[in-house]
């Protein structure tokens, strides 16, 4: 949109790279999911001598839980 706005060469190469950022967001989500769906098949192929393998997978899977330490300038 700040392309159309500003009609700038660098507001349209910045246009360009968001775009491109999205679209490369897009595509790594769907191999996350493509990979959850295939550890989802192996796990129900196989027994029980591989639960901690499927379990070890799908916790390096999941998002990090967030920092509780708090950030920025701290007054004693």
């Amino acid at each position: 949109m700040a392309a159309t706005v500003l009609n700038s060469p660098g507001a349209i190469q910045m246009s360009i790279a968001i775009v491109t950022a999205f679209v490369k967001l897009r595509r790594m989500a769907l191999s996350v999911e493509s990979l959850a769906r295939k550890v989802n098949d192996l796990e129900s192929k196989y027994d029980k001598q591989f639960k901690s393998i499927f379990d070890a997978v799908r916790e390096l899977m999941n998002d990090p839980e967030p920092s509780k330490q708090i950030e920025g300038f701290r007054v004693e």
